[in-house]
């Protein structure tokens, strides 16, 4: 934009006579430029934009705030939810105009495409709301270098299991990998050394080697070396988490999938204009094939089983029918688990969705055993709520006991207070805690004898069963009554002198 004190001076020198030539010379302006600054006589062009978009200030800064600052993510937002088209640049400008923060950070070296030559893993830590609740997870990520395709999933911790998992997710979704898979050096996949020099646990050799690829580690502090898998969580980060809501594990990643290979698929990359979907189609051709099935990861398990007939896996614990009870060898997988014997297969279950421990499973079709697992974990959230109810001075005194009590310890006492509280009247068992917090007492036997001595020493009554009089009403009740008398001459006594 040239300014008013230069049109000023353009208008002038042609007024006096000087060629619109020479004055685009003279102030480097381009002859069509100085045109049209001596068409408006050296004024500033006051008409606006007929085709100008006005968003909403407070709009703005709402969108900025719930997607962290992100602008692609707020461009994208403005298009599909308020079907605002809106250019990226004009956005930014806005969004500086208004002195909202700017989140950048720096990119990662370039590293040169070749199609076909590797592919990228990685995982790293994001704490964010799943629910209501702030959520530790970690994001795993595999790459393709050259046409950019991901495969995203997230999971509440990352061991050696887990990442086979995912890598046998991935590589069977696309049906491809890459002949390399360029790794950091964690010991999940790397037994010693570091970079070049690195071996890999042979068991995850083994494993890669079904899928027709091999681990190679980077260099220490060269993390450039996979910029591509760099560059998809810087993506994660403020694409895919900014302005969305999660409302559970298997929501999150179930958008992370959509996100990651439909979405992203078909988007353009920055600068190149790549499109994904379609350089992956080239790549096709220098990528090895994946097999149609391989035999999906799994971790074995020697159980026995419990005289209920129930065996544990991953806290939770599963029935299995009959009425034999021997070892069995329960097989893992990432979304299931089967129970073996002898080679058999005698059921199948799917795992429960995430965060579910401590449940009992019957086969789909046969009813649920009436009888708890053996080593099953009995909760007292129950017992606790029902406590705390009493009074105030229960639920202080419980706070108390916990700064002290914690584990089984806690639970068994739980139990036990909760048993004290059945038995006595309320107004007794309240004096008797209110005492116990006085005197900061915690062991159990010494809160009956203060629930003794007050009883002694005080008018309490002994509450009545309550019983409903209209049993004498019941049908049961009634046939009752023409039965025979019980002979009780079994019990009677005999006199000694008899």
């Amino acid at each position: 934009m040239i300014d008013s004190d230069k049109r000023q001076a353009i208008y002038s020198l042609y007024k006096e006579g000087m060629g619109v030539r020479e004055i685009s010379r003279c102030m480097n302006i381009a002859v069509n430029t100085v045109l049209a600054i001596i068409k408006q006589k050296g004024r500033m062009p006051d008409a606006a934009r007929e085709d100008k978009i006005a968003i909403n200030e407070e709009q703005l800064r709402k969108l900025y705030n719930e997607c962290c600052g992100w602008v692609q993510r707020i461009h994208e937002r403005l298009k599909e939810e308020y079907k605002i088209e809106i250019g990226y640049s004009t956005l930014t400008r806005m969004i500086r105009e208004l002195e909202l923060g700017s989140r950048k950070k720096q990119r990662c070296d370039h590293v040169p495409d070749q199609p076909g030559e590797e592919m990228q893993h990685d995982t790293t830590v994001y704490k964010f709301k799943i629910g209501e609740a702030w959520t530790r997870v970690v994001a795993s990520v595999i790459y393709f270098r050259y046409s950019k395709i991901r495969y995203l999933k997230f999971y509440r911790s990352f061991n050696r299991f887990h990442m086979k998992c995912f890598l046998h997710d991935a590589l069977m979704f696309w049906g491809y990998a890459a002949p390399v898979c360029i790794i950091d050096n964690t010991n999940l996949a790397r037994l010693s050394g570091s970079g070049g020099k690195a071996v890999i646990v042979p068991e995850m050799e083994q494993f890669a080697r079904q899928y027709g690829f091999a681990f190679k580690c980077h260099e220490i502090k060269h993390a450039n070396r996979k910029a591509g898998n760099e560059r998809s969580f810087y993506t994660v980060e403020t694409n895919f988490i900014p302005g969305r809501r999660f409302e559970s594990m298997a929501d999150l990643n179930a958008q992370a999938m959509n996100w990651a290979t439909v979405r992203m698929l078909v988007r353009p990359v920055s600068k190149t204009g790549l499109i994904p979907a379609d350089a992956f189609e080239y790549e096709r051709s220098y990528l090895q094939k994946v097999p149609l099935f391989v035999t999906p990861p799994y971790l074995v398990h020697e159980r026995c089983t419990d005289q209920y007939g129930y065996v544990s896996c991953d806290g939770n614990f599963y029935w299995i029918p009959g009425t034999s009870r021997f070892d069995v060898k329960v097989l893992q997988y990432s979304d299931r688990v089967k129970i073996y014997h002898r080679k058999e297969l005698l059921c199948e279950y799917d795992l429960p969705p995430d965060g579910i421990k401590n449940e009992k499973f019957a086969p789909q079709g046969q009813p649920q055993s009436r009888y708890q697992p053996n080593n099953r974990k009995r909760p007292t959230d129950e017992e606790e709520k029902r406590l705390r109810a009493i009074s105030n001075e229960i639920n202080a005194y419980l706070d108390f006991v916990f700064t002290l009590k914690t584990g089984k310890e806690r639970h068994g006492f739980i139990r036990r207070l909760y048993g004290l509280s059945q038995k006595l009247a309320p107004s007794l068992f309240i004096k008797s805690i209110h005492r116990a917090l006085t005197y900061r007492i915690t062991d159990f036997a010494t809160i009956e004898r203060i629930a003794v001595l007050s009883i002694q020493t005080g008018v309490y009554e002994i509450q009545t069963a309550d019983i409903d009089a209209e049993y004498k009403n019941r049908e049961a009740y009634c046939d009752g009554r023409f039965t025979d008398a019980v002979d009780l001459s079994i019990y009677k006594i005999e006199d000694d002198n008899e």
